[in-house]
């Protein structure tokens, strides 16, 4: 099964180790596990640093990086071997597996962490950790240096200089090493094929809910039982409510129906959105709008490349919507008074974009010293135009209640781009062809 090894999670703690000052320590948190309910837990979801740093996916762990003069040292403090709760909970790894297995220069369980830590971390100078993130792991930070300032200088001292750790793997984080690319290039092939079976399922009688689960099957049968958010499904006028997730409403023959939703495999989330018909005909007037977005998109594209910037992509985006709204005559004016004003902006209130990774909002500073930052080789991310005309609009009455937006994922290549998620019809002539066919097999 492809997976990241090993040697490449011991080769990021190094690296950053190796940005690290000298004689620092940094003190990374896994998750915890979160209560759904009374006594029942949510699907447990790994620290997305924590697990960059270490692949090792059991809750309440506890990762140390100590770089001393001489050394560097990782260690990893890990659930305690415990055989009456590994019956009702599942069997832990220990630490004497975690050393071995994950390429830690120590581990240690749980139990002993209190006294290891006070050793540890004594008498170092810089202290790295994620403060803000959780209030429980800045109460056990906070309390570990509360302990060393109280005791006998001669014996213990508390570093005298906090930093975060997240300056330094965010941007490792944002360039996806080649292994990391090869798992998000499945992801989203898993979750592109998930959007096409979809596309053969919607029919008019059919529920939004119903299309949500047959793009969650298709991901868990596939490999990638979680999904990487929470998937949209927006039928009708529900596709002009952005983060729309009641999924609720029946689908009606005659509107579109804007799919948001992407699977997360090994860590890795995919994140795609197509807009089509539900009885797999496009009206004259849906046809229209979809070609405007889909332009815009394509006019996007062209500005993924080492060097381009995502401000480029947007621009682009906004021209093509804007020279498409005032053709259509939902937008009125002069053209170049119409970008001056972002006149487009009140159909299309979003971003072009954003990154992707281990997580779906992906980790990575867009400005650089108040500089957008430019885009890289290895970088991945969204670019997603929409257009969103509600029943309220001042429009044409033929585009109220239509709502689009075309999203894929693009890693940013030498000399350009290669999109993960071409798998996914987006033309008309495609996605009509593909609606048909289903419906006549």
């Amino acid at each position: 099964m492809l997976e990241i090894a090993k040697s490449e999670f011991k080769a990021r703690r190094e690296r950053l180790l190796s940005q690290m000052d000298s004689n620092s320590v940094a003190i990374v948190f896994a998750a915890n596990e979160v209560t759904r309910s009374r006594d029942t837990e949510f699907t447990f979801r790994q620290n997305s640093d924590f697990y960059y740093l270490t692949g090792f996916n059991e809750p309440d762990a506890v990762l140390l990086l100590i770089k001393d003069k001489q050394h560097s040292t990782s260690i990893l403090f890990c659930l305690d071997k415990d055989p009456q709760a590994e019956i009702w909970h599942g069997r832990r790894i220990g630490s004497k597996k975690a050393k071995t297995d994950y390429l830690f220069d120590a581990a240690h369980g749980l139990s002993s962490i209190n006294d290891k830590l006070l050793e540890l971390v004594s008498a170092k100078q810089v202290l790295y950790f994620a403060q803000g993130e959780s209030a429980a792991c800045d109460k056990q930070v906070f309390t570990l240096l509360a302990e060393l300032r109280n005791k006998d200088k001669k014996t213990a001292n508390a570093p005298s200089t906090l930093k975060d750790i997240r300056t330094l793997i965010h941007p490792m984080r944002l360039i996806k090493s080649p292994n990391e690319i090869s798992i998000m290039r499945l992801s989203c092939e898993i979750a592109a094929n998930g959007h096409k079976r979809a596309m053969c399922f919607a029919h008019p009688g059919a529920s939004e809910f119903q299309l949500a689960a047959e793009l969650h099957h298709h991901y868990a049968m596939h490999g990638a039982p979680q999904t990487a958010y929470a998937s949209i499904v927006g039928a009708g006028d529900n596709a002009n409510i952005l983060h729309y997730t009641n999924n609720s409403d029946v689908l009606n023959s005659g509107d579109l129906v804007l799919i948001d939703s992407g699977c997360e495999f090994q860590g890795y989330a995919a994140d795609i959105t197509r807009t089509f018909p539900i009885n797999g005909q496009f009206n004259p007037w849906q046809a229209a709008l979809y070609e405007v977005v889909l332009n815009a998109q394509l006019a996007a594209f062209s500005a993924i490349k080492p060097g381009g910037y995502l401000s480029q992509a947007n621009m682009l985006a906004m021209q093509v919507l804007t020279q498409g709204l005032l053709k259509l005559g939902i937008l009125k004016g002069n053209f170049e008074d119409l970008m001056a004003q972002q006149a487009c902006k009140q159909f299309y209130m979003h971003g072009i974009g954003h990154w992707l990774g281990l997580d779906v909002h992906d980790v990575g500073d867009y400005k650089q010293e108040n500089q957008e930052r430019a885009l890289a080789q290895g970088m991945v991310l969204t670019i997603e135009p929409g257009l969103y005309i509600s029943k309220d609009a001042n429009v044409p009455e033929h585009y109220k209640g239509i709502g689009i937006r075309i999203e894929d994922n693009l890693v940013v290549c030498a000399t350009g781009y290669e999109n993960l998620t071409h798998h996914v019809p987006k033309t008309i002539a495609e996605i009509e062809a593909l609606m048909n066919s289903a419906n006549k097999s």
